[in-house]
């Protein structure tokens, strides 16, 4: 939106950019976003389900849970003892699973967090620039998509290693030109709008122009995408560990349980149906939580 302010030089008026006629509606709008998403049900319960990994992450040593410990007989099925049963090795599967959450949510965000940052930033250069920076970026990020993800994926660990920087590090470059292609497309409606080309009347640098004008007004797709990773992310950890080319044993890692007991699915499917579950609700959590977000953003 744009205010008229009088007297400009060789024109009756001068249209330039109005801060409070962009920034009210925008903590308006956040506002009825955020109520809105607390009248959904299937927001609610998604955040919840998080909430409950993460409080397991941050806390299951403080529950006297034992993940690494011979606790019980092999395979034993679930019972008031074992809740989610005993693995092959006779390790409680609920501590197991529990103290996996935490590598899951140690990843997972920080590379779902690197990733919008950098893919983000990337797509917002392109889209403002345009020309010769948005051609080559896009055709950098195209070969980039066009690569096998598991080939792209053991071309990362084989050049960054397995620790835990250099996994978050490699989600980060997985996810980023998949978001940068986002961003870059919402730039790109945001940029024939008026109140960017009143910025760009009056003078603003284009490092200005980008962080308070076009930021604030494509910041949801930030958010959405931030989300979407995260649970693409704690997929990606978990598979990466199945492979063998994430975490190692004896660590507490989702993926890696599965792959060690997968040979007991039929006879003891708690073993691997346990640490899938916490998997999947994870990611069906964050994807619900994008949609809803997606809805009340419109």
């Amino acid at each position: 939106m744009t205010a008229v302010v009088p007297g400009a030089v060789g024109t009756d008026t001068d249209t330039r950019l109005a801060p409070d006629a962009v920034g009210a509606p925008t903590v308006r709008a956040a506002r009825r976003g955020g109520r809105a998403l607390l009248r959904r049900p299937t927001f609610l319960v998604s955040v919840a389900i998080l909430l409950w990994w993460v409080a397991l992450a941050v806390g299951w040593h403080a529950f006297g849970l034992q993940p690494f410990a011979k606790t019980g007989g092999l395979l034993q099925a679930p019972s008031g003892a074992h809740w989610f049963g005993t693995d092959s090795l006779g390790r409680d599967v609920f501590a197991r699973v529990a103290a996996g959450a935490r590598p899951a949510l140690l990843i997972g965000p920080f590379g779902a967090a690197l990733a919008t940052v950098l893919g983000g930033t990337l797509g917002l250069l392109a889209g403002y620039h345009r020309g010769w920076v948005d051609t080559a970026l896009m055709r950098f990020f195209d070969v980039l998509l066009a690569l096998p993800s598991l080939i792209f994926l053991v071309v990362l660990v084989g050049a960054f290693g397995v620790s835990t920087p250099a996994l978050i590090l490699i989600v980060g470059v997985l996810f980023a030109p998949g978001i940068a292609r986002i961003v870059r497309a919402a730039v790109l409606v945001e940029m024939g709008k008026s109140y960017v080309q009143a910025a760009r009347l009056q003078g603003e640098s284009a490092f200005r122009a980008m962080l308070t004008e076009l930021l604030p007004n494509v910041v949801g797709v930030f958010v959405i995408q931030a989300v979407l990773s995260l649970g693409a992310a704690i997929f990606i950890t978990a598979s990466l560990s199945f492979l063998g080319l994430g975490s190692q044993p004896p660590a507490a890692d989702w993926g890696l349980d599965i792959n060690a007991n997968r040979a007991y699915l039929q006879a003891a499917w708690w073993t691997v149906v346990f640490p899938g579950v916490a998997v999947a609700s994870i990611v069906v959590s964050a994807n619900l939580i994008a949609d809803n977000l997606k809805e009340v953003t419109g």
